[in-house]
């Protein structure tokens, strides 16, 4: 239960903390998250990871329908992607993702050292 809690909090948290601050909040929201609730490393780092992997996908997807996939087709072009608005989303909730279990794991490895 805490495992899902702690997922559903990172993608609240995180969604209003990207309402007024900068996109790298979901750092700190996830920080706060896993200080919170209390979980393994490995769980803390997943739960992170899935919150804004999840977060992110569907505001991509989201935005991307908004336009009709227009600017996601014109981005995807400009990197190694091969046009693919897919494949462009896809590392969109990866950076994501990863920078929100990076901040999870650290919070848990904080908490457990109590420094």
């Amino acid at each position: 239960m805490k495992f899902f809690t702690a997922i559903v909090l990172t993608d609240l948290i995180s969604f209003v903390a990207c309402l007024f601050f900068p996109w790298w909040s979901i750092a700190v929201a996830a920080f706060l998250v896993a200080a919170l609730i209390h979980q393994p490393p490995r769980k803390a780092w997943l739960a992170g990871f899935l919150g804004l992997f999840i977060l992110w996908i569907g505001l991509a997807i989201w935005k991307d329908n908004s336009n009709e996939g227009i600017l996601s087709k014109r981005i995807a072009e400009l990197f190694p992607l091969g046009g693919s608005s897919f494949m462009l989303i896809l590392v969109t909730g990866l950076i994501g993702a990863l920078v929100a279990g990076m901040a999870a794991l650290s919070a848990s490895y904080f908490r457990n050292n109590k420094l």
